[in-house]
């Protein structure tokens, strides 16, 4: 990839920010990280960042909510979703919301990497 790719990451679990800001970032991605979904769509990032990696489950706006929200505003920005509590109805959710990847934590790193390669990809193809 010719410039660098942004990458938001948003999940309420510090430790969770750090060690995706720290495997991405390790990749080559600029990541900025987001406590919760209302500091994302507050945030610059919300209109450059080429793919965004967010909780299902966190405290105010979920993460398919937050998917839905900017589906509603126009936004077509790729998401991958990780999650601690991988129930089929909430996989479910998130895949028809469009979400292009789905990890149950704790994930391996080359899996979110895939998604978020493929997420990209997808993103500056559409």
């Amino acid at each position: 990839m010719s410039m660098l790719s942004m990458i938001s990451v948003i999940d309420d679990d510090a430790a969770v920010r750090a060690a995706i800001d720290n495997l991405l970032s390790s990749e080559g991605y600029l990541v900025r990280t987001f406590a919760s979904a209302e500091e994302f769509l507050q945030s610059p990032q919300l209109h450059d960042c080429a793919c965004v990696v967010a909780d299902v489950q966190m405290t105010g706006m979920s993460g398919v909510d937050l998917l839905n929200h900017m589906r509603a505003q126009g936004h077509s920005t790729p998401f991958v979703f990780i999650t601690g509590v991988p129930e089929d109805s909430v996989r479910d959710g998130a895949r028809k919301a469009g979400a292009v990847g789905f990890l149950a934590k704790p994930f391996a790193a080359p899996e979110l990497i895939k998604y978020v390669e493929a997420a990209i990809t997808r993103g500056s193809a559409s």
